[in-house]
This record gives structure tokens, C-alpha cells and sequence, in this order.
């Protein structure tokens, strides 16, 4: 029995991740350690172990960053209240938030100048719907389920619209827009949807693999929502799926009478890790790898304008 990996692209980090890793390598070339990041970067224990080891040191609050000193905001973005606490902090400010997940924000503060009641869709205790939440706390719920919508009273309920956090499932979120649309007509969401590419790309890779394999891999830490995502979309197919942080935490028994593994990485994921399982896998048995390519991704972000010109003068001086 011929054994082989199904390995799934795009995979891995997406533009947004990529983005706000090279802001805090970047901040530490050029203003040196220590940089302060608020809480996790992204959401990958290996990404931020190794950044902590180079001398970025990683904290909850603003309030445990020394007065003055240079922080980075994550990839998910934080609400105005926590730009106040920075700026009274008299803080130095690198703002790492993934351009999409500002484009969510904006929408926010559009529709709450309108009077809107938003209905935010995503995770509650999630950093990105924290941060986008503060944007408009008196006007905007959180739902995560149709449960949660059955349930949604609303004061005006023709002046209402939703915006979705950029991580979740595009299945399990299109069935609770339609919800919504069928308890409010008169509901209205943005331009485009919220979900960003990286997510989409992704599941739909998974959706087209995971009905060929007896089990699915997705490289990806516990709290990355996206990761998580994915193994949710192959179990809606009917196909086992794990979340591993690493070849480490997989279980030889899930390998047993299994000859088609397919392996993918959550947009947090570094590409090291998939080779990483790879080679365990080659180990086991699964002497043939076939990438299977949905669609080619080439999104790049401009870095922030604070550490663009650093960053052409670094590139400068290693030229000499």
C-alpha cells in the first residue's frame, strides 16, 4: 500500500503575519532590544518564542511596558481605549495590525456614525474582535452562533448591520448572515466581505483535499483561530483532522491504516514546522509527497511608515 501526503497551497503565513513579523525583527535591527510587543504577535507559540528569544518582550498590558519605551500592537489590532492608554503612557508606537483587519475596524467607526446597531460575528474572547468591539462598545454585540441571533434585541431594528471577524469559517458565518438577514430585512453589511483571503484560500483548499484523506494535518498553535478553523471545515466533511503545533504532537495510532495524510499550516503557521512533519511522516511511511494547488497567492503589505525608511536605510548601508 502505497502511502502519500496530500500537501495542501497556499499554506502558512499570509501576508498580514509576514507583515508583523518583519515589524518586530525589523524594530529590533534598528532600535535594538528590548521592543515590547502587546500580547502575542501572532497567535503561534514557535513565531513567538523565537522573537522572544531575539529580545522582544512580550506583555498583556500597556500598563507592564515602561513608561516611554517602544511597544508593537499585534497583528489583530486593539481598540481606541488601548491608543489612549499608549499615548498617556507617552509610548512609543509600532503599529503591526493586519491591513484587513483595519479595513474592519473602519467599517465600525462608518457604521456607528450612522447610528447602526453592529452586529459583530466572531469569537468573543478572540484579541481581534476585542479590539474591533472597543471601536463602538455601546453600539455593538457579539454574536457566535445562530443561537446567539435567535436570541438578538435590537432597538432599531432598520437601522442594523454586521460586520464578521476575519478568521472565522466562511460556511458556519454564511449561515448566520442568512439568519440574520431572515430575523432583519433591513440589515446591511460591508462593501466586501470581512473574511480575509488567507482564511478563504485555505478552507477551500481543505474543503477540495480532505474527501481523499483518511486524515488531515493542520500545523497551527491552540489559540490561532484560523488553524482551528480548518480542522473544523475537514470534520464538517465528514474527515478526521488534528491541530498540531508540531510533528511533536502527533500520535503514531491516528498514522494506523491510513495511506492518504493531507497537511496544511494555519496563516500563522512557519513553513519550517510543515517540513518539520514532512520528514516525520517519511518516517512512517509516506515515502510520496503531491502538493495540490488551488490558487497562487501574492499579497504583500507595506510595512508601517515608522519603520519603512529604517528599513531602506538598513538595506542601504549592507549594500556598501
Amino acid at each position: 500500500m502505497e502511502r502519500v501526503v496530500y500537501l495542501l497551497k497556499p499554506r502558512g503565513f499570509c501576508a498580514g503575519v509576514v507583515r508583523a513579523i518583519d515589524i518586530v525583527e525589523l524594530a529590533l535591527k534598528v532600535f535594538g532590544p528590548p521592543v515590547y510587543v502587546r500580547k502575542e504577535i501572532v497567535h503561534n507559540r514557535h513565531v513567538v518564542e523565537r522573537l522572544a528569544a531575539e529580545g522582544a518582550v512580550f506583555v498583556e498590558e500597556n500598563e507592564e511596558v515602561p513608561e516611554g519605551a517602544r511597544v508593537v500592537f499585534s497583528a489583530h489590532g486593539v481598540s481606541p481605549e488601548v491608543r489612549e492608554q499608549a499615548r498617556r503612557r507617552r509610548l512609543q508606537l509600532i503599529d503591526a495590525t493586519c491591513p484587513l483587519v483595519t479595513k474592519v475596524h473602519l467599517e465600525a467607526i462608518k457604521f456607528a456614525r450612522q447610528g447602526a446597531t453592529i452586529v459583530l460575528i466572531g469569537h468573543r474572547d478572540h484579541d481581534e474582535v476585542i479590539g474591533t468591539y472597543g471601536e463602538a462598545p455601546g453600539q455593538t454585540v457579539v454574536v457566535s452562533s445562530i443561537e446567539d441571533v435567535d436570541r438578538l434585541e435590537v432597538p432599531d431594528p432598520g437601522n442594523i448591520r454586521y460586520l464578521t471577524q476575519t478568521t472565522l469559517s466562511l460556511d458556519e458565518t454564511t449561515h448566520i448572515v442568512e439568519r440574520l438577514q431572515q430575523r432583519f430585512p433591513a440589515i446591511q453589511g460591508p462593501p466586501a466581505q470581512d473574511i480575509c483571503y488567507a482564511t478563504e484560500n485555505r478552507q477551500q483548499a481543505v474543503k477540495a483535499v480532505a474527501p481523499r484523506c483518511e486524515l488531515l494535518l493542520v500545523v497551527g498553535s491552540d489559540n490561532s483561530s484560523n488553524s482551528r478553523r480548518l480542522v473544523e471545515v475537514a470534520e464538517n466533511l465528514g474527515a478526521a483532522a488534528r491541530l498540531v503545533d508540531d510533528a511533536s504532537e502527533v500520535d503514531a495510532a491516528w498514522l494506523e491504516g491510513a495511506a492518504r495524510v493531507g497537511v496544511t499550516a494555519g496563516a500563522s503557521a512557519p513553513e519550517y514546522l510543515v517540513t518539520q512533519l514532512l520528514d516525520y511522516l517519511k518516517l512512517k511511511g509516506f515515502g510520496r509527497v503531491e502538493e495540490v494547488e488551488l490558487v497562487e497567492e501574492d499579497v504583500r503589505f507595506a510595512l508601517p511608515p515608522e519603520l519603512a525608511a529604517a528599513s531602506s536605510r538598513l538595506t542601504q548601508i549592507s549594500a556598501l
